[in-house]
């Protein structure tokens, strides 16, 4: 079926009264207009009616013949214009014959017959007004004078005629009634095997959740029959029922609203529940219908993802754990070595061959390295197991990013890269974690005086910028390539090719990110490959000094990092 076709179709020239028996309601006119042309005749020839009379039962022959024309057009207004000829013919014949007294008066009720035939309550009340107007047509033809002649014969067979087509429209009528009938009931039981091949359950439901109709095929665990007795909220577990209940007061409301439970019957099971208001004609109190899914698959996935979620979170805390143990337990021996190989290079204990002093160096080099990494390790396990603490203090930015610039710079110079700071004259007094600062600070340098070739440059800017502690290390190196800036600030993250990932291990500009967000601010990166980066750093810690205004109204300084 094309319902396009269906809704255009009352549109077209050819459109049908809907219901209707057309062939059968034209016969009944062909059929009319036959008997009434042969009634004329045979008065005319067997009695010798003439006259007024002859020409009243011709004119009834009229709106038969012009009921034929519904086979070419039909629709509401043709039927209402040839009822309106059958009451026009009606009141001709009555005025010629001399009205309810005349030869012709079974003709009078013409009218209403055919407005059964035509169908419709508008047609028989409208075909009842026409026979009330006949009548005064002949009452009126009759107060002029116009008497109708004495034809007994002929009175009885207008009778007969008008009887026949009364019982042939009645007949008509009620097949058209059925028609109707037998139409409507097709189109509902159509609606109601599409109802049933959903593949979900649809309910209309009272607010109370009492079940009032049912369609579909219901979600298993959920039978039909214990809903019409007992009610959808009866049949919900008994902690998920406010949940429901919650869903239905929305839906009443006007909005969408949609619920997850678990039935009564199956706790292993989930129904998924859709619901809108309904408004009906006729009810006073809104109604629901519902949408009933077997939620089940969707219920294990999502709780095969949180539970997947929970034991990776259980691993990575357990990870962070292990990093934070081991790496104090490397750091203790470690220090014993240091510690050793830093009294053997100041030959306390006397002198020691060329050899093995160069041994000592080394060893000394090697494992400041390793404990430089073991203390990254140690941090980021500490950040990833929340459990670093700031230690907030207030100092000047600027000694910290000096004393970094100085740390850096005997590296650089040995590199051949050139180091330069650009800090502000006045102090920039800040309330931070001394510590994350400095590492802030060194880890930028570092990174970019290792990735910056003989020649370059690395600039450090500080500035204040209101509350925030702004920190750009700028440098002329290699530069990073677009897809890797993306992932840079994760642990264990690096870019560019294997010889510049062997220079690092990934874990500082994640440190600098970190501390970064635990003092509340960012990091980002702005680089070209080949041509350098930028890496700047907002923290929220500058203090803000109270000033003083005459009438001893103050400034209050902005609130720090920590909300300390």
């Amino acid at each position: 079926m094309n319902p396009a076709a269906d809704t255009a179709a009352p549109e077209t020239p050819t459109a049908r009264e809907p219901g209707g028996d057309l062939p059968a309601l034209a016969a009944w006119h062909a059929g009319w207009a036959v008997a009434a042309a042969l009634l004329a005749l045979g008065a005319r020839w067997l009695d010798g009616v003439e006259g007024p009379v002859f020409y009243g039962v011709l004119a009834m022959v009229v709106p038969g013949v012009a009921g034929l024309a519904l086979l070419q057009r039909d629709g509401g207004a043709e039927r209402m214009t040839l009822l309106g000829l059958w009451g026009l013919a009606a009141a001709v014949a009555a005025s010629l014959s001399g009205g309810l007294t005349g030869p012709l008066a079974g003709f009078v009720f013409l009218p209403l017959t055919a407005g059964l035939a035509l169908g419709g309550v508008r047609r028989v009340q409208f075909g009842a007004l026409a026979v009330a107007f006949a009548a005064l047509a002949g009452l009126a033809a009759a107060g002029l004078g116009v008497a109708g002649p004495h034809l007994p014969v002929l009175a009885a067979i207008s009778a007969a005629l008008t009887a026949g087509a009364a019982a042939l429209a009645v007949r008509l009528s009620w097949r058209q009634g059925e028609a109707r009938l037998a139409a409507a009931e097709g189109a509902a039981a159509r609606v109601e095997r599409l109802l049933a091949a959903q593949p979900g359950l649809t309910l209309v439901l009272e607010r109370s959740g009492r079940v009032l109709a049912a369609y579909g095929a219901p979600p298993p665990a959920l039978p039909v029959d214990p809903l019409f007795e007992l009610g959808l909220i009866a049949a919900a577990h008994a902690p998920d029922r406010p949940r429901l209940l919650a869903a239905i007061d929305r839906a009443l409301q006007g909005q969408d609203a949609s619920a997850t439970f678990a039935p009564r019957m199956a706790l292993d099971r989930r129904v998924q529940l859709i619901l809108r208001r309904l408004d009906e004609p006729g009810h006073e109190a809104p109604r629901l219908i519902a949408q009933a899914f077997d939620g089940t698959g969707q219920y294990v996935r999502e709780l095969g993802l949180e539970t997947a979620r929970a034991e990776a979170e259980a691993r990575e805390a357990g990870k962070s754990r292990f990093l934070a143990n081991m790496s104090h337990e490397l750091r203790t021996p470690l220090n014993a070595v240091l510690g050793f190989s830093d009294i053997m290079r100041q030959r306390l204990f006397g002198p020691m061959p060329d050899r093995y002093a160069a041994y000592v160096d080394n060893i000394h080099e090697a494992g400041g390295h390793l404990l430089e990494l073991i203390n990254d390790v140690l941090d980021v396990s500490k950040i990833e197991a929340e459990r670093y603490v700031l230690t907030l203090e207030r100092f000047d930015a600027r000694e910290l990013v000096s004393a970094a610039i100085a740390l850096v710079r005997v590296t650089a110079e040995d590199k051949g890269v050139s180091v330069s700071g650009v800090l502000p004259a006045e102090p920039v007094d800040v309330s931070a974690d001394k510590r994350a600062v400095r590492q802030i600070a060194l880890n930028l340098l570092s990174n970019a005086v290792k990735f910056t070739p003989a020649g370059g440059t690395v600039t450090v800017t500080v500035e204040a910028v209101g509350p925030y502690l702004e920190i750009v290390v700028a440098d002329t190196g290699v530069g990073i390539a677009p897809e890797d800036v993306r992932r840079l600030g994760r642990p264990f993250e690096q870019a560019g090719a294997i010889e510049q990932r062997r220079q690092g291990t990934g874990l500082g500009l994640s440190l600098v990110r970190a501390f970064a967000e635990l003092h509340g601010g960012r990091m980002s990166i702005d680089s070209t490959l080949g041509e350098g980066t930028a890496v700047t750093v907002r923290l929220p810690v500058v203090q803000v000094a109270r000033v003083a205004h005459e009438g001893g109204a103050q400034i209050i300084p902005l609130p720090l990092a920590g909300g300390k």
